[in-house]
């Protein structure tokens, strides 16, 4: 099976020279220009390793790396900077990447650090939705399937529900802002989209209502504050 590569770079052209390159070369790319649409992304595409832009429209890649760590803590993440300063690579490596390369790269030397990543994690193709389940207090919960588990029941979350679920769980014990969530999930922040997270934040609350340790506090002029106490993998 061919090796599957996340790529995310807002840069037309250089993202088209690289997406084609690759693809010649025998990996199976899907190529997002948009921050916000990233975490989505994963729904439909699981990627074995992800090469992330540092610069991006409407959410950077630091935060980016921070929010696909969270959710799965061996998947491979190589960063593109411009920077040269050593305190923006250590904040690279501080928000999840595994390796980083500077801009302007060639290809060749890309090629040779995705299958170096891919060679320490063991090989492509393993299934991220085996990957990790989240322990929030006494649930479980599945990011992939969109299923949060107790000892007596099991809640099968809606397509939203799942995905304002898993950028809350991506940062366990911080805040979540407000706009992130909504353009990660909705693309735009408008006032209906404002409300209907509303809603779902509500429902969140109703799935865990019955671990009273769990707490979904809402942030006013910031965000989401999910609290779990002693989050563990």
């Amino acid at each position: 099976m061919k090796t599957r590569i996340l790529y995310i770079e807002d840069e037309q052209f250089l993202g088209r020279i690289v997406k084609d390159t690759l693809e010649k070369k025998g990996y199976e790319v899907n190529w997002e220009t948009d921050g916000a649409k990233v975490m989505s992304s994963f729904d439909y595409f699981k990627p074995d390793i992800c090469v992330v832009d540092i610069m991006l429209p409407n959410v950077d890649g630091y935060t980016l790396c921070r929010s696909i760590r969270g959710l799965y803590r061996d998947l491979p993440i190589i960063f593109l900077t411009a920077k040269t300063e050593t305190q923006d690579l250590v904040k690279g490596f501080e928000a999840g990447g595994t390796d980083y390369i500077r801009k302007p790269f060639s290809i060749e030397e890309l090629i040779v650090r995705i299958d170096n990543q891919i060679a320490l994690r063991g090989g492509a193709n393993k299934d991220l939705a085996g990957e990790k389940q989240i322990v929030l207090g006494s649930y479980r919960y599945s990011p992939s399937s969109y299923e949060l588990q107790a000892a007596d029941k099991s809640i099968k979350l809606s397509h939203r529900e799942g995905q304002v679920l898993n950028i809350l769980c991506s940062n366990i014990n911080h805040i979540t802002d407000r706009k992130y969530l909504l353009m990660a999930v909705w693309g735009d922040d408008s006032f209906f989209n404002s409300r209907t997270l509303d809603v779902y934040i509500r429902k969140l609350r109703q799935y865990l209502k019955d671990d009273p340790s769990l707490r979904l506090q809402t942030l006013k002029g910031r965000g989401y504050l999910f609290l779990v106490p002693e989050a563990q993998e």
